[in-house]
């Protein structure tokens, strides 16, 4: 496992998302701005996640997506600890416990891991499998 590959992929997940869901406050499609950010987030991470993995997968194939995953969450939970919550969040009033009990957020890390681990099974597994044969 390329570890510092995995948390620099991640950083760049953590901005391109943060970035989204910042700028798309400013896009008038629903009333409630807050679920129309946590929707476009959504929408946001799975293509995110799927590109950081196959940047990741170019020069690794041992590791499970499942790792990966986990690095590429933790790298944002972390940042989401230090940066967003305290830059982004509590002038709005959101603490940090109340950031990390939302069920949005535990969405968008569920959407993580199954991105990843669905990547590492569809394009290295398969691939790897080919090469065997």
């Amino acid at each position: 496992m390329i570890i510092t590959r995995a948390i620099l992929i991640g950083i760049i997940i953590w901005v391109l998302g943060v970035s989204v869901y910042m700028i798309s406050f400013y896009l008038p499609l629903l009333e409630d701005k807050e679920l129309q950010a946590n929707i476009i987030l959504f929408m946001t991470v799975i293509p995110l996640v799927w590109y950081g993995s196959a940047f990741y997968y170019k020069k690794e194939k041992d590791t499970h997506g499942f790792r990966i995953g986990l690095i590429f969450l933790a790298v944002s939970v972390v940042l989401d600890a230090l940066i967003t919550v305290p830059v982004f969040m509590k002038p709005n009033g959101v603490t940090h416990i109340m950031f990390f009990t939302d069920l949005g957020f535990w969405g968008v890390a569920l959407v993580f891991q199954i991105v990843v681990v669905f990547y590492y099974h569809l394009r290295v597994l398969k691939q790897f499998v080919k090469l065997k044969k």
